[in-house]
C-alpha cells in the first residue's frame, strides 16, 4: 500500500503536502508547530486536519505492520500462497486481515481440531464438495471410524466431520464479512430488565429494542452501563433463519446424500461459531463508535471552554458555597493575586444572612471589587440569593455571575495545587480557583486534568487512554493558538506548550526564579533539557511582553526575524512601533504581498501571518469568543412560567442536546429538536460551550427539579 497516496486520496489532500507533514511529523515537530509555522509545506492544513492525518498515518502503519507478521506467520506454518499473500497486501483494514488469518490461528483445542487429528478431514471433504456416492452418509463414514480417538461409530465419525465443515464455514473470511454486514444491517439491539419491578435510571430500556444500523450513540452508552451494573441484560437480535439461508447459499447446492449433512453443518458453524462471535464484535464496534463519538463531543465542549473570554480587570470576591462549613471567600486582585480569605454563612444552619452582607460590604470596599463569583455546586441557590441582594442594597458598582466548579476539588486537593499554595487550606485553594476561572479560564482549567472539568457525558465509561489523548491534544492546540507569556505563565500552562515536556516546563520556571523574567526569547535555550529541536518548536508560542526585542512579544518565529524586520523596513517603520499596538495598515504600507514574498524569500502564507501579526501583535483569538453574562438579580425556580424568554449560558453539550445556564441552580435542556426549526444532526453544528443563547421555558418539572428550554420562538 502506498500509504502517502492512500492519505492523500482519503483526506482530499495534494500528495506533495501529504508527503510533508509525514515528514515533519517523523523529524518529531509537534502539530501546533507544523500548522503555525509550517505552512507552505503542508498547503496550509490547521491542527484539525494534521491531527486527522497523524491518526490515519498511526492506523495504516500499523495495518502494514499487521499485514507483514500475519504473512511471516502463515508462511512459518508453511501454508501461505501466493493467492493469500495477495490478498492479505489489499486489505484495506486490520479486521479483513484478521478474518483472512483466523483459519490459521493457533487456537486451543476444538471439536473440529480433534476430528482432524482423527483423520476425519477428507470425509468433511466430501461434505463440502457434496460428492456424489451410492451408499449413505453413514455407511460412507464408516470407513473413517475411529475408536482410539473416540469416533467408535459411524454416527460419531459423521458428527466430527461435520464439525471440521463447521469451522470450515465459520472461519472463512468472505462467509464473516458477508454475514457481519447482514447482522449490521438487519440486527437489532435488545435490552430487558434483569428485575423489572426495580426502579433504576435504565428504565427506558427494560423492554426495548432498536437496530443496529440506527441506534444512536447515547443509547449505547446508556445501555452499555445499565449491563455492566447489572440492571439490563442485552443482545443481538438477528433472525436466524435468514442468517442460515444466506449462508447456505454460499456452497455448492445438490441433492446427495450429504446435502442434508451439509445443512446441519452450516446451520452448526452459524449458530455456535459464527453468532456469538459476530455479537461480540456488533457490540464492541457499536461501543467503539459511541465511545469515539462522545470524546469527540467532549472535545469539541472542551475547547469551547478553555477558548473562553478572559474576563480582564475583574477584581474578584470568590465564593464557593457549602452549608454546615460555611462558604469560603477568597479576594483576587485584577492578576489572580490572592488578597483576603475567610469564611461566610449566609446558608443554613446559621444563616448569617446581615453578617455575609457586612463582610462582603467590607471586603468589596477595601480592595475594590468590582465582581462576584459563586461556585455552582452545593448551596449556590442560597449563596446566589443573599448576594443578589447584597447587591441591590448597596451603593456599589458591582456585578455577579455563576461559575461552573467541576475538577476545582480535584485542583484543590492535588500536589500542584499544594506546591503552589502551601500555606493555604484546601477550601481557600477551591475559592481561588473558582474566581482565576473567570479570570482567565484557559491559565486555570489546564491545572486540571481534562477528564474532570466536566463538559461531557459518560466520562466515566470511556476508554480512559483515548480520552486523555484526545483532550491532551485539545488543550495544547488551545494553549498555542492562545501562545503563553512565558514570565507569568504557571507550569501547569508551559507543559501544554509546543515541544514543551512537564519537566522542562519546571525548570523554565526554575530558571526565571533563579534568574529573574527572561527579556529574549533566546534565553530560553539556557534553560536545562530544552534543547534546539524543543526551541524550534516552542519559540513562537511563547510571548516575553517588554523584552528586548519587541518580536519577542508577537507570535512571528525567531526564524523570521529577518523577514519580520525587512517588512518592518519597507512600511517605514521599527520594531519599537509594535510597543504601541501594532501598525494597522502595514499591508498596505508594504505593497504586493506576493511580490515582497519573491524579494525577501518567503513564503506567502507565512508572510500573511508576519503581517497580520505585525498588525496587532499577541492578539488573543479569545476576544472574538461571546462575553460573560452577569447578573443583576438572582432568579428561583419558583420565578419561572412557561413561555419565559431568558437568556443563557450554554454549559454542556451532548448528543441530545444542550444544557443551558438561565440563572437558576438547575441547568435547562434544549432537546436537540428544539435546538432549531431544521433538522440538526448534532448539538454542536448549533451550539458550543459558552455560547450565549436566547431561550423560552417549555416545561417545568419543579418536583424533580428539572427545566425543559426550547431555542424555537413560538411566533
Amino acid at each position: 500500500m502506498d500509504i502517502i497516496a492512500t492519505l492523500a486520496e482519503e483526506l482530499g489532500l495534494k500528495k506533495m503536502a501529504v508527503q510533508a507533514a509525514v515528514d515533519l511529523i517523523d523529524e518529531g515537530n509537534t502539530i501546533p508547530f507544523i500548522a503555525r509555522y509550517r505552512k507552505e509545506a503542508t498547503g496550509g492544513m490547521d491542527d484539525v486536519a494534521l491531527r486527522a492525518l497523524e491518526d490515519r498515518l498511526a492506523y495504516l502503519r500499523n495495518l502494514e505492520q499487521r499485514k507483514e507478521d500475519v504473512i511471516a506467520l502463515i508462511s512459518a506454518a508453511g501454508k501461505l500462497t501466493p493467492e493469500l499473500e495477495a490478498e492479505i497486501h489489499a486489505a484495506e483494514q486490520l479486521q479483513r486481515v484478521e478474518d483472512l488469518y483466523k483459519p490459521y490461528r493457533k487456537k486451543r483445542m476444538t471439536r473440529a481440531s480433534k476430528a482432524r487429528e482423527a483423520g476425519l478431514e477428507p470425509l468433511a471433504n466430501m461434505i463440502i464438495m457434496q460428492v456424489a456416492t451410492k451408499c449413505t452418509a453413514l455407511e460412507a463414514a464408516a470407513e473413517y471410524v475411529n475408536e482410539e480417538a473416540g469416533f467408535d461409530t459411524p454416527e460419531r465419525a459423521l458428527a466430527g466431520a461435520s464439525d471440521i465443515v463447521a469451522e470450515v464455514v465459520a472461519e472463512d473470511a468472505e462467509n464473516v464479512a458477508d454475514l457481519r454486514s447482514f447482522t449490521e444491517g438487519t440486527g437489532e439491539i435488545v435490552s430487558l430488565a434483569v428485575d423489572a419491578d426495580e426502579k433504576t435510571p435504565y428504565e427506558p430500556y427494560y423492554d426495548f429494542a432498536e437496530p443496529v444500523r440506527k441506534i444512536p450513540n447515547h443509547r449505547i452508552l446508556a445501555i452499555d452501563r445499565g449491563e455492566r451494573e447489572d440492571k439490563l441484560r442485552v443482545r443481538v437480535r438477528v433472525d436466524v433463519d435468514a442468517a442460515i439461508a444466506r449462508l447456505g447459499s454460499r456452497w455448492p447446492r445438490r441433492s446427495g446424500v450429504f446435502a442434508p449433512v451439509l445443512d446441519a453443518a452450516v446451520a452448526d458453524g452459524y449458530k455456535r461459531l459464527m453468532a456469538p462471535s459476530l455479537e461480540r464484535e456488533v457490540r464492541a464496534k457499536l461501543t467503539v463508535r459511541a465511545q469515539m463519538d462522545a470524546i469527540k463531543v467532549f472535545g469539541k465542549n472542551l475547547e469551547s471552554l478553555l477558548s473562553a473570554r478572559p474576563v480582564r480587570g475583574a477584581r474578584i470576591i470568590s465564593l464557593d458555597p457549602g452549608y454546615r462549613t460555611g462558604c469560603k471567600v477568597a479576594v483576587l486582585d485584577e492578576t489572580g493575586k490572592l488578597l483576603d480569605h475567610g469564611v461566610v454563612y449566609p446558608t443554613p444552619p446559621r444563616r448569617d444572612v446581615a453578617g455575609t452582607k457586612r463582610e462582603l460590604a467590607r471586603l468589596a470596599k477595601k480592595y475594590a471589587i468590582n465582581t462576584i463569583v459563586i461556585g455552582n455546586g452545593t448551596a449556590s441557590r442560597e449563596t446566589e440569593e443573599v448576594v443578589s441582594e447584597f447587591i441591590s442594597e448597596s451603593d456599589l458598582a458591582l456585578r455577579y455571575t455563576i461559575v461552573n466548579e467541576a475538577g476545582a476539588s480535584v485542583y484543590s486537593a492535588s500536589a500542584l495545587a499544594s506546591e503552589e499554595y502551601p500555606d493555604l487550606d484546601v477550601t481557600t485553594r477551591g475559592a481561588m480557583s473558582l474566581g482565576r476561572r473567570l479570570q482567565d479560564p484557559l491559565a486555570e482549567l489546564v491545572k486540571i486534568p481534562p477528564q474532570s472539568i466536566g463538559v461531557g457525558q459518560y466520562q466515566h465509561d470511556l476508554d480512559q487512554v483515548e480520552l486523555a489523548r484526545t483532550l491532551g491534544n485539545v488543550v495544547e492546540d488551545v494553549v498555542n493558538r492562545v501562545g503563553v507569556d512565558v514570565n507569568t505563565a504557571s507550569a501547569s500552562l508551559l507543559g501544554y506548550v509546543s515541544g514543551i515536556t512537564p519537566t522542562v516546563a519546571k525548570n523554565i520556571v526554575a530558571y526565571r526564579e533563579e534568574h529573574g523574567a527572561f527579556t529574549d526569547r533566546g534565553q530560553l535555550k539556557d534553560v536545562p533539557k530544552l534543547g534546539p529541536k524543543a526551541f524550534l518548536n516552542c519559540a513562537g508560542f511563547m510571548r516575553i511582553a517588554g523584552g528586548d526585542n519587541p518580536l519577542d512579544a508577537t507570535s512571528v518565529h525567531p526564524e523570521s526575524y529577518a523577514v519580520a524586520r525587512e517588512v518592518l523596513n519597507r512600511a517605514g517603520v521599527t520594531a519599537a512601533d509594535l510597543a504601541h499596538g501594532g501598525i494597522p495598515d502595514i499591508e498596505k504600507r508594504v505593497g504586493s504581498v506576493s511580490a515582497l514574498a519573491g524579494e525577501v524569500g518567503c513564503g506567502v502564507l507565512t508572510l500573511l501571518d508576519i503581517i497580520s501579526e505585525l498588525e496587532k501583535p499577541g492578539r488573543d483569538p479569545r476576544d472574538n469568543a461571546p462575553e460573560v453574562v452577569f447578573s443583576k438579580a438572582a432568579r428561583t425556580l419558583d420565578d419561572l412560567e412557561v413561555g419565559m424568554e431568558l437568556t443563557g449560558t450554554v454549559r454542556n453539550v451532548v448528543d441530545f442536546g444542550a444544557f443551558v445556564d438561565v440563572g437558576v441552580h438547575q441547568d435547562g435542556l434544549v432537546h436537540i429538536s428544539k435546538l432549531s426549526r431544521s433538522f440538526v444532526k448534532h448539538p454542536s453544528d448549533v451550539v458550543a460551550v459558552g455560547d450565549t443563547v436566547k431561550v423560552w421555558v417549555e416545561r417545568i418539572d419543579r418536583e424533580r427539579g428539572k427545566i425543559s428550554l426550547t431555542m424555537v420562538p413560538n411566533k
